[in-house]
């Protein structure tokens, strides 16, 4: 017989509530829930008191590099730290390379992802201006959705033809994320600022060049799309406060057909910190104003945006000391992402339960994911401990990105991941990853 796992005594924060409880893991799975369940010599207890138990992170939006892009980061490599950080589920981007752009490409991923990923996973089909009819082939039982990106991208990712736009929103039944910055904007901003600076042109310009006009263009058209078709859209990353007026909070997200996702960096940074952070905040799109910040926490909470993800996009750390104008955009979170939420509760901003919300239940519910993203009897055993009191600074010696850096270098958090358990195997344990046991790939409600 299989040696069962007893987590006692932790408070449980889950759908809206806190408790002291007991939770038994047996078969990968939440067994039962109680006030006190009794043990027998075939179970492994672990003592939680003091610690909070919430269901494992789902992180809807990461870029983990692998094919083609490895000296950046591999699945292997970000995976480990998304555990370590609480992230117990990831959904990863096409923009590899190659590109996945065909179902045999798509695959590929998931080939070696059930090799060597440490957390569960799933990867989302790209759409590029000619292969919409491989894009219908997509799967939606086993398959998170199509990415779509409406704005800069790599290779033969930049969707801009219309009628390329028409036939995904009209034709594809499953969930469409995209990427939304006009294209055009964002180029003749680009050039403007070029006979300004030359190739001298300053980070604090990023806000401008990829500015309010160039998201909210590009969001609304995705936004009017979706209407006009009753198709399933998700906006990712949503950087201004303009953009959150397209959404409404009027319908439980199990109803709603148009989503939005807001990302750590843009609810932690504002265009104040370039002058510190530099090159390390340079995301696409951007960090901008502190009232862009105050207007996307204000849609966070008031259920127009619906998910806090990451983004996470690492590059080397000489890549990112390029000037501006070769500097790549993106940079790594998923280790810190659940820790600095929980720093944003202790300062008042956000309650514990709407971190476990937006962070692991929303994504569960807006991508129909099958028995994950909740601690309920039956759901797979994806569970986070953390201690609210054992915090610690973010610095090299303990990063376990690839890339050897973060935008949280020198910050102190008052919270630490304690422990992760992924399908109900111990992966990550008070700093160390315990290897042996793979996550399992995501599946879906197909309806």
């Amino acid at each position: 017989m299989k040696m069962k796992t007893l987590v006692k005594n932790g408070t449980i924060i889950n759908e809206g509530k806190q408790f002291v409880a007991d939770v038994l893991i047996a078969d990968g799975l939440i067994q039962k829930i109680a006030s006190h369940i009794d043990t027998d010599q075939r179970v492994r207890e672990i003592d939680a008191s003091g610690l909070f138990i919430l269901p494992g992170c789902i992180d809807d939006q990461v870029h983990f590099r692998e094919p083609g892009l490895t000296h950046k980061g591999n699945i292997y490599s970000e995976s480990r730290a998304a555990v370590a950080g609480g992230i117990t589920s990831f959904m990863e981007m096409p923009n590899t390379v190659p590109n996945a752009l065909t179902q045999d490409l798509l695959e590929e991923k998931y080939q070696i992802a059930a090799q060597n990923a440490i957390a569960n996973y799933s990867f989302f089909m790209g759409a590029s201006n000619d292969n919409l009819e491989e894009v219908l082939k997509t799967n939606a039982a086993n398959i998170c959705g199509i990415k779509v990106f409406m704005g800069s991208s790599t290779g033969n990712m930049l969707v801009d033809k219309e009628s390329v736009l028409e036939g995904l929103f009209s034709r594809v039944g499953m969930l469409i994320a995209t990427h939304c910055e006009d294209e055009s904007t964002v180029r003749a901003n680009l050039a403007q600022f070029q006979e300004t600076y030359g190739q001298n042109i300053p980070v604090s310009a990023h806000p401008l060049i990829r500015n309010e006009e160039a998201c909210y263009l590009s969001s609304s058209k995705a936004v009017s799309l979706a209407k006009k078709y009753r198709a399933r859209l998700h906006v990712l990353h949503i950087s201004t406060a303009k953009e959150t007026e397209l959404f409404e909070n009027t319908l439980p997200l199990e109803q709603k057909l148009i989503t939005a996702e807001a990302c750590v960096h843009h609810l932690w940074f504002s265009d104040a910190d370039y002058a510190q952070k530099g090159n390390f905040i340079k995301w696409n799109p951007a960090i901008k104003s502190a009232a862009d910040r105050s207007g996307i926490w204000e849609a966070l909470l008031d259920n127009r945006i619906d998910v806090i993800a990451t983004d996470h996009a690492p590059h080397t750390l000489e890549e990112k000391n390029n000037p501006y104008t070769t500097a790549p955009s993106g940079g790594p979170l998923v280790q810190h992402a659940l820790l600095a939420m929980l720093e944003k509760a202790k300062e008042g901003q956000i309650t514990l339960e709407r971190i476990v919300e937006k962070m692991a239940h929303a994504p569960a519910t807006l991508f129909r994911i099958k028995n994950r993203g909740y601690i309920r009897e039956g759901y797979a055993a994806d569970l986070v401990l953390v201690s609210p009191t054992s915090g610690a600074t973010v610095d090299k010696s303990n990063l376990l990105y690839k890339c050897g850096w973060s935008p949280f270098e020198g910050t102190t958090f008052s919270h630490q991941i304690h422990s992760t358990y992924v399908n109900g195997h111990c992966v990550y344990s008070q700093g160390q990853i315990i290897e042996g046991q793979l996550g399992q790939r995501l599946h879906f409600e197909a309806r």
